[in-house]
């Protein structure tokens, strides 16, 4: 019988190979040879109780996070009857589509992208009668002060929809939501980029009467007069004591 001399560092490199190839097979039988499929929308609504967030599409996988009714989750695309989402805490995984409210452009209470998440897109027609309203009277007074006009981003109009929306549903009034904390918490959380960022809020009726209060406000009129912003997303959600809610988010690029 011939004996065939093998160098140490030749046997390290096939069980190297051996483990990776092992380690495809596991991951390419769970989780990452499934048929998945686009969706068209990138935000959902969560409608359970409390939802489980499962490391593959099936009840056969385990829970790796939860997250609760009226939760916003990101979601990346279907499995089957399964969502691949995003949820805080940067986890990843599937949920039921069952409990999840997908949020489209103009829908009622909230917003996705929509695909549109390029920032500077000056078509406002998925902006809302409301949101074009203050859009423009915020606009107004940027020009008449000399300073160029505002441009909606369509990511910062996902994010202040969902703050808007997170304030009706969870009936407060305040910078800092018990959901997803401050409006630089939530900025981060949404993976959104920027060099300086600032939030008005409001609770009014009316728009205009509504934009008139932040302009005689040292604070709401130092954001909406900063030279520094020039993008914005405005969310405007009808509800609560005061009839409906106005959340503007400011960013500088």
């Amino acid at each position: 019988m011939k004996v065939i001399k093998i160098k140490k560092s030749t046997i390290l490199k096939i069980l190297l190979l051996f483990v990776f190839i092992y380690s495809v097979t596991k991951l390419t039988t769970s989780f990452g040879m499934q048929h998945y499929y686009n969706v068209d929308f990138s935000t959902g609504l969560v409608t359970a109780s409390v939802l489980n967030v499962r490391s593959g599409p099936g009840t056969n996988y385990p829970i790796v996070a939860k997250v609760n009714k009226n939760e916003y989750i990101r979601v990346f695309a279907g499995v089957g009857s399964w969502y691949i989402v995003q949820v805080e805490g940067d986890y990843v995984g599937a949920v039921s589509k069952d409990y999840v409210k997908a949020i489209y452009p103009n829908s009622s209470g909230g917003s996705s992208s929509g695909g549109e998440s390029n920032a500077g897109n000056t078509n406002t027609s998925k902006l809302t009668t409301d949101e074009l309203e203050v859009f423009n009277l915020i606009n107004n007074e940027r020009i008449k002060n000399g300073l160029t006009a505002l441009k909606i981003d369509w990511e910062v109009q996902n994010v202040a929809r969902i703050k808007a929306k997170d304030m009706v549903n969870n009936n407060y009034f305040s910078h800092t939501s018990p959901t997803y904390g401050s409006p630089f918490d939530m900025l981060n959380r949404f993976k959104i980029s920027y060099k300086t960022a600032g939030e008005n809020i409001a609770g009014n009726s009316n728009n205009t009467v509504a934009v008139n209060a932040w302009m005689n406000s040292s604070g709401h009129k130092a954001n909406i007069l900063n030279r520094s912003f020039n993008y914005t997303g405005i969310g405007v959600v009808k509800g609560s004591k005061y009839g409906k809610i106005y959340v503007q988010m400011f960013v500088g690029k």
